[in-house]
């Protein structure tokens, strides 16, 4: 009872509620904010900061900038999404904000194409020597039925891809990469497919800003050859993991195109399928079959690991430890 009234009594302000309303479309700073509503920054994070006092919004940091959004999970959140439906679409104020929000959104989308544009030259250059994304992306959704994606957490996101991906089975789903400019894009992205039910965070894949045994599914796409201690990512990744759920790890076989290591900050030059294997294995992880797919001069590898329905939080922190101090001097 005291959380729904506290959240009644913080949204209970017309500038609160018009707040509420646009974080539930998008994730906005202060500074978006207070470009659509036309009020003072300080005016602006007091509001914010009785929302999330509230838990109506969620705020999270990236970099030294702060996004909010509508709150996702807790009581609280019930609450938000109900007055966000009882919102009038007539309202002029509502409508308004509605207008300036898309202005902001066209904003971002066009930061983000110049960003792309720039650098779009060696992700073509890349796809040209393996297998077409479609095909890539068509396996990678007959490893996980339907009805099994459940929470998505996807590693080292980039443009948003893997949550369009799949957008039609997961509940919900989180994207983290470190680059603010490739969260710039992926959040570009999303924003133009529509897609609601995800987010986009800021975080090292070493040190993930999540809690353990949270996510149902998690990949790594395209990831894990710039890592310099591949095991250190995946045994954080499957702490991140609920029991009965799935690791998948996109990458490529072993190659010998150096030139990705000295041009594009490759660390491996691809990974063999016994080394995935064991690798799974000393994270707590039952590794699957591997699936291969050929491409013109480069083979991508579909790798998969359960984490044991009924796994008590085992400890491989020994096993982990020899293994990461090998791969990190390979």
């Amino acid at each position: 009872m005291d959380d729904l009234l506290q959240g009644l009594r913080a949204v209970a302000e017309p500038t609160r509620l018009r707040i509420l309303g646009l974080c539930a479309h998008a994730e906005l700073t202060v500074s978006d904010l207070t470009q659509i509503l036309g009020q003072s920054q300080p005016r602006v994070s007091r509001h914010l900061k009785l929302m999330v006092e509230a838990r109506l919004l969620e705020r999270f940091r990236e970099g030294q900038w702060a996004f909010y959004r509508i709150a996702q999970d807790g009581p609280a959140s019930k609450l938000s999404n109900l007055l966000v439906d009882l919102l009038p679409d007539g309202d002029e104020a509502h409508a308004r904000d509605l207008e300036r929000l898309e202005a902001v959104k066209r904003q971002r989308a066009e930061v983000a194409d110049a960003y792309f544009r720039k650098n779009a030259r060696q992700w073509d250059e890349l796809r040209k020597l393996y297998v077409d994304d479609t095909e890539v992306e068509a396996a990678l959704r007959r490893l996980v039925p339907q009805d099994e994606v459940g929470r998505l957490l996807d590693i080292g996101t980039g443009t948003g891809r893997m949550l369009e991906v799949f957008a039609d089975r997961y509940k919900r789903a989180v994207g983290i990469d470190r680059s603010r400019e490739m969260l710039a894009v992926a959040r570009a992205n999303l924003e133009r497919s529509g897609l609601r039910d995800c987010q986009i965070r800021q975080g090292d894949m070493y040190a993930l800003p999540t809690p353990g045994e949270s996510f149902d599914t998690i990949t790594v796409h395209m990831v894990l050859h710039y890592a310099d201690d591949p095991v250190g990512a995946l045994a954080e990744a499957a702490r991140a993991l609920r029991p009965g759920g799935r690791l998948i790890v996109v990458d490529f076989a072993p190659h010998h195109e150096e030139y990705l290591r000295e041009q594009h900050a490759h660390r491996r030059l691809g990974f063999a399928d016994d080394e995935l294997e064991r690798w799974f294995r000393a994270v707590g992880l039952v590794p699957g079959e591997p699936v291969r797919l050929p491409g013109r001069s480069l083979t991508v590898c579909l790798w998969s690991g359960r984490r044991p329905a009924n796994d008590a939080a085992n400890d491989t922190t020994s096993d982990t430890s020899r293994i990461t101090a090998r791969a990190g001097s390979a």
